[in-house]
Formats: structure tokens, C-alpha cells, sequence
């Protein structure tokens, strides 16, 4: 066999426009008849969020290393230059396809459910009338026109924020003549508002913009002067946090410092509406320093994502996914004491299908239980108004021994991490940030319990954050464990992460930065050796991305050895399936329906002696070499046969599935003749939710 050098440029996608495709394929599910048609609105404002982050990191990153003039960053080998021309290109034509979505078929269907977005050219005379009042009430106390002149320079614009550009003629009381005016919109105020039926003659469900309000009155702002012109723009900065962590000596006070920043970090687009005239928009680009590349003329509202606060005021159960009640394990239903249940075997949740309930009380039964002595968390993502951060309080208070180690650098989450950090403080418990230099992205709760004269742990570990509002919507996994390894590994781990000390030996565990990239090389390897012996091999990877360079050269090598391998990879894949020689036995499909895909499963079929595992970690270099993550493996082999039966229904999905093509490009797989749908959520709800299993 010739010998292929696994390192050309050509065997990798670029993640950036790998992470596009990703969003294409949500915007899809906005034009899907097939999804609810609130749902659909839902889609295209979670298209628009993500496209958001993804100019606010991802470009931003690109920029600044075209300013400091660094070559290829991915095996792709392609420059940052290169990828932002690209990314432009492809970005342009997302975001046409957003607004083309929104104004000709959604926007058309929501009307006929008298579901209506009112015009200003469209109001009634009772409509305007109400509009007027909530203008002059409450709108016109808070906006402050700024005219610009030499005493009155460019003002500073939020992040994301709502603004109007203003061209205007004639002077004022002071005889000046500004012929350009910036009006911010307040942040207080919502960007969409509901017209109320009584008041103002309108259907149950008409809403106006904030943007048409503001618009529609705009010359009571310049009294005196003539508007000629006003159009919305939002400019999007570098939302990315800076912290030097060779310098810092607080990481609280580092990051604290850095948030204020992020609102008005380097500018990298500029979103406009499509009729503002040419030398208006020449004049936004100059005053942000942006190209026309980085220019995005839009037909609508600035922000799309606004929308969806629509989902929640429209009460239309019949436009919306059918309503399921979370199911519970038949072992945690019939025995009341859930310590009694897991000392006699685990307990495997899979999240939302099944409930999110039993990890909150838990917690809350350990907070209470006099024989607990001390609990450990990890918290990335837990979200304000926590039960979880409820519960441990409570537990601090009641006075047990409770540490938490909290992720300060949680991407944007960190200022609520920040107030939930002084909170358990408050509270007496033991608050850490991690170690300096490595996010600690592992999800795990340890419970040390007194029973007789011995201590036993209790351990839950996951794939998702401690977060009840997205266990929701969330595709995760839960193992709940008294197996005393695992609690001792988990034991050490904290003590890694509280401590100071060399990293400690882990017996069933695996653990980035250390041991879980090289474990994860050792398997496919060994899959390949199988598979060169005549044995059969497999592999099935279920994860979130799949950047990595290493581990992507061990999955041809395995391809090439004859293990047949399939990727469910939500977004970012940089591996090329399909080439010739290399990866003709690799297949990739990616999965996006009514919940986002978030669980990592890894399988290795190890000559029959099958592996299971299920873990916190993507595979990129940030999650194997720069994270604290957790890879636990599902021993009981009632719980290891449920985990791969449900990773089959994945790879058996012909409705919601997208197969990855050797071009880059997906293809939505659609049920052939004779064969009826297969969708793997709609599968484990009926399964699984409000229902008894394992």
C-alpha cells in the first residue's frame, strides 16, 4: 500500500466555514414545513445568535492574527486572510437567506395565523394613536439624540445595540447645522412590542418594532429641522476576553477588568438596513474602521434574534412542538431514598427525555442528610436563579463541608459566574476558580456520606453543565455512581483542582490535560490493529466537533486498516470523509432537530469486549490540551447496551440527519421508498420520557 501522508492540507476542512455549515444547517430547519411554524421563527433566531458569536470569536480571532501577521493556524494550512475572504462570501449568503426566510415565508405564515408584524406605513389610525403615546411615555423620556460637530464627537456604540443614523437639514436654536445624528435606542426597553387588542383595534397577536416606533417619530427628536433620512445599524465587536495568565495574580479581579472591555472591543461587522444611501454607509465603515467585506445590508431588523421573544408571548400550543413530560428511571420512582438505590448498581439519565429532577434532589437530600459531610461541584454553565447553586447553599448553611470550583471564564456566562462565586462564598463554602492557564469544563458532584463507621462517595458525572433551564433542550448524560474507584478518582481530582501537586493517578477515569488525548489514540489504534488482524473493528463517535489533527490522522489510519467508523458530529468536522485510499470507510452525519445535540459518547468495539464511554469533551486541542474534562466509562452492561442501542437510532435517523460529503457540503438524508421516517429524538421520547427504563 502506498504510503499517504496523512498531513496534507487537503484531508481538512477549515473549522471556521466547517462551523458555517453547521449554521446552514440550522437555518434549514427554519425553512422545514415539517417543524412547528413558531418553532421555525425559533430556528431562525437561534441562526442569528449563532452567527452573532460567530462574528463576536471566531472572525474577531482571524482579524487580530491578520493584524499581527501569523500564518496558517489549522492543518487546513489556509492563512487568515484566505479564511475571512471566504468566510465573507459564505457568511453574505447566510444572511441573505435569513432575512429572504423571514420576509417571504415566515412572515407570510405568521399573518395568516394572525400572528402580524404591523408596518408603519400599515397602521391604523387607532394603532398610531396607541404607538404615539407609548412613544412620548416611554420612549421619549430616555433617548438622547446626539448631533455631530466638533463639540459633540462620534459616540461610543455598545456591542450589539440598537442604533439609528440620522441625516438632516436646516439649523438649530444656535444656528448650527448638523447634517448627521446618532440616536441610540435604550437597552431597558424590549425590541418588539405587542399591540394591545383593546386599546388599540389590533388582532390578539400585532406587533410593532421598537426600530418602526423610534423610526415613525424620529423628527419630534429635531425640532426645527428637517429629517431627510434615519436607518438602524448594529455593529458587532471582539467579545473574546484577554486575560494574561502569566501576569494575574487575582483571576477574579482579571476577569472581572476584562468584561467591561468586551462591550467596546474592536469593531468586526457592520449590519445597516438595505435602503441606507451610499455615503451613510461609508461614513459608519470609516467611523468603525471596517471594510466593505465586513459590511451586511439587511432587509428588516438589525437583529433577528429579537424575534424570538414572539415564541413566548404568542399562546398557540398547536404552533409550537407537542408539550412532554420528562420521564423518571423506574428505580428512582419506586425507592424513596435515592443513596439506597445507587449502592445497589448506577443509575444512566439521558437528558431532556428523561429528567433533570433526581441530580437537583440529590443535592438537595445531601444538603439535608445528617450523614453527609461534604460535597464537591464543578460549575461551567449553571444559569441565574440556580437550583442547583439553591441547593448548595443550603448544604454550606446547614454546615457541611461544600467546595465548588467555578469556571470564571465560561464564555459568556462569566458575570453571572462572578455573582454566583460571592454568593456560596457568602454562604461559607470553599470557592476555587481552577487552575490558571486550563478551564475546568468537567461536570461533576461528589458526595461524601457517613454510613456506620465507614465513608462512602457518591458521584454524578456528566456530558452537559449543572443547568436546569437547558437540561431542558439539551441532549446529555448523566451517570449516577456509588462505585468507590470512581469516587476515589473523582477523590484525587478535586484535590488536583482545589490543591497544588503532581497529577494524581486515576485507576477508571480519564482526565485532560493528561491522560484522555492519548487514551483516546491508544483505542483507535488498537481498533486498527484489530482490523489489520482480519478481526472486526468499529468505532462510533458521538461529539460536538472534531478538530483535533492528531486524533483525525489515527481515524484514517484506522479507515486505511479496514475499521469501519462513524462521526455523529453536531458542528465543527474538519475530518474528510470519503477520500479514496484514506477515509473511504469513515462516515459523517450530523443531527439537528428540536433539541441540540450535546452528549459525547465514545465506542470501541475492542474484539467484542466493547468499550463505553461518555465524557465532557469535544475533540478539539482546547478540550485535550488546554481544559480539565472528564471521560467516565459506563461499566454496568445493562446501561452500556442502553448507550449504544440509542447511539444506533442516531445512525438509523433519515429525517433529521445530514450526511457530511467529501466537498464539505451536507446532504439531508430523506427516507428512501418504502421506508418509513426514522428520527432519533422523536424515538427516545417515546422511549423515555414519561416512562419507566433501565
Amino acid at each position: 500500500m502506498d504510503i499517504v501522508d496523512l498531513k496534507q492540507p487537503d484531508l481538512y476542512f477549515n473549522r471556521e466555514l466547517s462551523l458555517l455549515e453547521f449554521n446552514r444547517r440550522v437555518l434549514a430547519q427554519a425553512r422545514d414545513e415539517a417543524t412547528p411554524l413558531l418553532e421555525r421563527l425559533s430556528f431562525l433566531c437561534i441562526a442569528s445568535t449563532n452567527l452573532d458569536e460567530f462574528f463576536e470569536i471566531r472572525v474577531a480571532g482571524l482579524k487580530q492574527r491578520v493584524e499581527l501577521g501569523l500564518g496558517p493556524s489549522g492543518p487546513d494550512n489556509r492563512t487568515a486572510q484566505e479564511v475571512l475572504t471566504a468566510v465573507s462570501i459564505q457568511a453574505h449568503e447566510l444572511v441573505d437567506e435569513q432575512y429572504r426566510v423571514l420576509n417571504d415565508e415566515l412572515i407570510p405564515l405568521l399573518a395568516a395565523q394572525e400572528i402580524r408584524f404591523i408596518r408603519r406605513t400599515e397602521w391604523t389610525p387607532e394603532q398610531e394613536t396607541w404607538v404615539r403615546k407609548y412613544f412620548e411615555e416611554s420612549l421619549l423620556p430616555v433617548l438622547s439624540p446626539l448631533g455631530l460637530d466638533p463639540a459633540h464627537p462620534f459616540p461610543r456604540i455598545l456591542n450589539k445595540s440598537l442604533n439609528f443614523i440620522v441625516s438632516l437639514e436646516g439649523k438649530d436654536a444656535f444656528g448650527r447645522s448638523a447634517e448627521v445624528a446618532v440616536v441610540q435606542a435604550p437597552r431597558a426597553l424590549p425590541r418588539i412590542i405587542q399591540l394591545p387588542a383593546e386599546e388599540s383595534g389590533s388582532g390578539p397577536y400585532d406587533f410593532v418594532f421598537l426600530s418602526s416606533v423610534i423610526h415613525a417619530f424620529i423628527d419630534q427628536q429635531f425640532p426645527g429641522m428637517q429629517v431627510t433620512g434615519c436607518y438602524q445599524f448594529r455593529v458587532t465587536r471582539n467579545s473574546d476576553l484577554f486575560v494574561d495568565e502569566e501576569e494575574i495574580d487575582d483571576l477574579l479581579r482579571a476577569v472581572e477588568g476584562e468584561l467591561a472591555s468586551r462591550r467596546y472591543g474592536a469593531a468586526v461587522r457592520l449590519e445597516v438596513a438595505h435602503d441606507c444611501p451610499e455615503e451613510m454607509v461609508d461614513y459608519l465603515l470609516n467611523k468603525f474602521q471596517l471594510g466593505r467585506d465586513d459590511l451586511y445590508q439587511v432587509n428588516g431588523p438589525v437583529n433577528l434574534n429579537r424575534l424570538a421573544a414572539v415564541c413566548d408571548l404568542v399562546d398557540r400550543p398547536d404552533l409550537k412542538y407537542p408539550a412532554f413530560t420528562a420521564g423518571l428511571p423506574a428505580r428512582l420512582v419506586s425507592a424513596p431514598d435515592p443513596f439506597e438505590v445507587l449502592r445497589k448498581g448506577d443509575v444512566l439519565l439521558h437528558h431532556p427525555f428523561e429528567s433533570f429532577v433526581p441530580v437537583v434532589d440529590l443535592l438537595r437530600r445531601a444538603a439535608a442528610d445528617p450523614g453527609v459531610l461534604a460535597i464537591k461541584q464543578t460549575l461551567y454553565r449553571t444559569g441565574p436563579d440556580s437550583t442547583i447553586v439553591d441547593a448548595l447553599v443550603s448544604a454550606a448553611q446547614a454546615g457541611k463541608e461544600v467546595t465548588v470550583v467555578i469556571e470564571l471564564r465560561a464564555r459568556f456566562d462569566e458575570a453571572a459566574n462572578i455573582e454566583l462565586a460571592a454568593r456560596l462564598q457568602e454562604a461559607g463554602a470553599h470557592v476555587v476558580y481552577g487552575v490558571v492557564g486550563y478551564k475546568t469544563h468537567a461536570k461533576v458532584m461528589l458526595i461524601v456520606r457517613r454510613e456506620g463507621r465507614s465513608l462512602r462517595r457518591y458521584t454524578h458525572l456528566g456530558t452537559g453543565n449543572y443547568h436546569p433551564r437547558t437540561a431542558r433542550t439539551y441532549t446529555d448524560y448523566g451517570l449516577f455512581t456509588a462505585d468507590p474507584v470512581i469516587g476515589d478518582d473523582v477523590h484525587r481530582i478535586f484535590l488536583q483542582l482545589t490543591s497544588v501537586g503532581r497529577a494524581p493517578r486515576i485507576r477508571k477515569i480519564l482526565a485532560s490535560p493528561f491522560s484522555l488525548h492519548a487514551a483516546m489514540l491508544e483505542r483507535i489504534e488498537r481498533e486498527a490493529r484489530h482490523a489489520a488482524e482480519g478481526r472486526e473493528a468499529r468505532i462510533i463517535l458521538k461529539i460536538n466537533a472534531l478538530v483535533e489533527p492528531q486524533v483525525i490522522q489515527a481515524l484514517y489510519r484506522a479507515s486505511m486498516a479496514g475499521v469501519r467508523v462513524d462521526l455523529i458530529v453536531r458542528g465543527i468536522c474538519c475530518l474528510r470523509p470519503g477520500v479514496p485510499g484514506v477515509s473511504e470507510r469513515i462516515r459523517v452525519r450530523s443531527i439537528v432537530g428540536r433539541f441540540l445535540e450535546h452528549t459525547r459518547v465514545y465506542y470501541f468495539l475492542n474484539g467484542g469486549d466493547y468499550e463505553v464511554f461518555c465524557a465532557s469533551a469535544d475533540w478539539m486541542e482546547r478540550n485535550f490540551f488546554r481544559r480539565v474534562e472528564l471521560c467516565f466509562p459506563i461499566e454496568s452492561r445493562p446501561l452500556r447496551e442502553r448507550v449504544v442501542r440509542e447511539l444506533k437510532f442516531y445512525l438509523r435517523d433519515n429525517t433529521q440527519a445530514w450526511i457530511l460529503q467529501s466537498d464539505g457540503s451536507y446532504r439531508r438524508r430523506t427516507p428512501r421508498a418504502g421506508t418509513a421516517p426514522f428520527s432519533a429524538q422523536q424515538r427516545l421520547l417515546e422511549l423515555l420520557a414519561a416512562s419507566a427504563t433501565v
